[in-house]
């Protein structure tokens, strides 16, 4: 089993509005479940990218099947979905499995780092 590490912080409908909509940092979240194969591709990218990126981003994860209706408020329809939150406000979402560094591009052009 791929053992969970710290810098990526687990979501429940309880933490979602602290850590993601209360957050003075930008939000990674990881829309992921347990049966999705590219899902848990993504996890090793997911996690370095929270450290490569650790003070300018929080990166974290929540599991669409145990989390269905903020998955079907935020109208996830795909697995694995990473939609970068700024504010409280999604602000972009990337679809699919990619490499760390294609995930890193992604959240520095949507902060226009």
């Amino acid at each position: 089993m791929i053992k969970e590490l710290e810098k990526v912080i687990p979501l429940n409908s309880m933490k979602w509005n602290e850590i993601v909509l209360n957050s003075y940092i930008p939000v990674l979240v990881d829309f992921w479940a347990e049966w999705c194969g590219p899902c848990r591709m993504v996890g090793p990218a997911v996690e370095q990218l929270a450290q490569s990126m650790e003070g300018k981003i929080k990166v974290s994860k929540l599991n669409v099947d145990q989390n269905q209706e903020i998955a079907m408020k935020y109208n996830i329809q795909s697995i694995p979905s990473l939609v970068l939150f700024k504010n409280g406000n999604e602000v972009a979402r990337i679809v699919g499995l990619f490499s760390k560094e294609k995930y890193e591009t992604f959240v520095n052009n949507a902060l226009n780092v």
